[in-house]
């Protein structure tokens, strides 16, 4: 019997997954902890592409991997379903109107105001509580189903709440995983569902693997041999893509200390960028676009935006590429998958704490905000509201209210 596109097993073609991510891109408001919920309704909760469990798993990898998680999630998902073409279509269209955006940005900041505190931003910032809310319900359900699984995600929220930095939540993960390894009974843990091929030989893997530290090397060499600003700006996005832990929040004051200080950008226009980037739907590392636009040496404009933004998501690529199968593998061990599941019941604390903290202490000021996000998530989780109609609903009651 042929295998219908809503089962998991199933494979899309480009043009498909193309249009998918470009709905997310264009409705993906609140950053990347919100871009995961957008997702899990996406394509566990409506399209049944992927099952809780191998989202789960997908959420997990791009935790541990630096980069952008959000989309790092799309780019896994879209190798899921299409290999590595189906990968750059899930790239490109969740990444397409917030870097057009961006760009088009930069060649009017110099007459804009910058927007942090613009009413229909804080808006965007209470739909995010709804959302963050209603994927860190649903992934509790699943995925902290004892005690031991309850507390290890209690415990990962206040150790990422209380200690704070990037490598707290790597840490984290990674006690989560000898945890779950050590405690968690391996017949609760055992993977269950089929595991979804991926469609490149594991040479290709390697290949991946070895470029990326070839270029986390080599390109600041390049940079400094050749002169050239093009191969400079390659490099300090690239490096930053390779380096980074913990999302787009991270990467903002990451980019000011190795862009500003260079003079290529001055505070001011790095400001006003910093504000649109929050503003928009899509990931948050397309700043990288708008810094290479608006940077003063050429290339910029068009030119120097699309190079920057290639430099900062290459990493992903090549991450994702090159640990992907070998994920999938091991997701099949007995005390592998024990330890994934202590890894998936940290995430639930991890995304808890990240709900508290930006996102409910910038948004929440007020009861009006209170209830403005409680009836957002009635709305995404009872009445199952399209998310976009629950954004569109909530920035504009919010900007009445104000």
């Amino acid at each position: 019997m042929p295998v219908s596109d809503e089962d998991p097993r199933s494979r899309s073609s480009p043009y498909a997954i193309f249009l998918v991510f470009l709905r997310l891109g264009l409705t993906s408001f609140g950053g990347p902890v919100a871009h995961l919920g957008y997702f899990r309704a996406a394509f566990v909760t409506r399209r049944r592409w992927l099952s809780e469990q191998d989202f789960g798993d997908v959420v997990a990898l791009c935790q541990f991997l630096p980069g952008p998680a959000s989309s790092q999630a799309g780019i896994a998902i879209g190798l899921m379903r299409g290999g590595l073409v189906g990968a750059a279509a899930a790239w490109i269209g969740f990444t397409l109107p917030s870097a057009i955006l961006m760009i088009g940005f930069g060649y009017a900041a110099d007459r804009l105001d910058p927007m942090a505190e613009a009413k229909w931003l804080h808006g965007l910032l209470i739909v995010a509580v709804a959302v963050v809310a209603q994927a860190v319900w649903g992934m509790a359900r699943s995925f902290t189903p004892d005690r031991a699984r309850i507390a290890f995600a209690g415990a990962s929220a206040v150790a990422v709440l209380a200690l704070h930095g990037p490598i707290v939540t790597l840490t984290v993960l990674a006690l989560a995983a000898l945890l779950g390894w050590w405690l968690l009974p391996r017949s609760d843990t055992a993977v269950t569902a089929r595991t979804i091929s991926v469609s490149w030989p594991r040479w290709l893997s390697w290949i991946a693997g070895i470029v990326f530290f070839a270029l986390l090397v080599g390109l600041p060499l390049a940079a400094r041999l050749t002169g050239l600003h093009t191969v400079a700006l390659i490099d300090k996005f690239y490096r930053v893509g390779a380096l980074v832990f913990g999302g787009g929040h991270v990467v903002l004051p990451m980019l000011e200390t190795e862009i500003v200080p260079q003079g290529w950008v001055t505070q001011p226009l790095f400001l006003a960028g910093y504000s649109a980037a929050q503003a928009i739907p899509g990931p948050l590392f397309t700043f990288a676009a708008y810094l290479g636009a608006v940077t003063n040496i050429a290339p910029n404009g068009w030119g120097g935006g699309l190079i920057a933004l290639f430099a900062i998501f290459l990493p992903s690529f090549l991450m994702v590429i090159a640990a992907f199968p070998y994920w999938s593998a091991i997701r099949q061990n007995a005390n592998a998958s024990a330890a994934l599941a202590g890894v998936n019941a940290a995430v639930v604390g991890i995304l808890l704490a990240a709900l508290y903290t930006p996102i409910w202490t910038s948004a929440i000021r007020a009861p009006s905000d209170f209830i403005l996000a409680l009836l957002g998530l009635a709305a995404l989780q009872v009445w199952r509201a399209p998310p976009w109609s629950v954004v569109a609903a909530t920035v504009i009651a919010a900007r009445l209210l104000a």
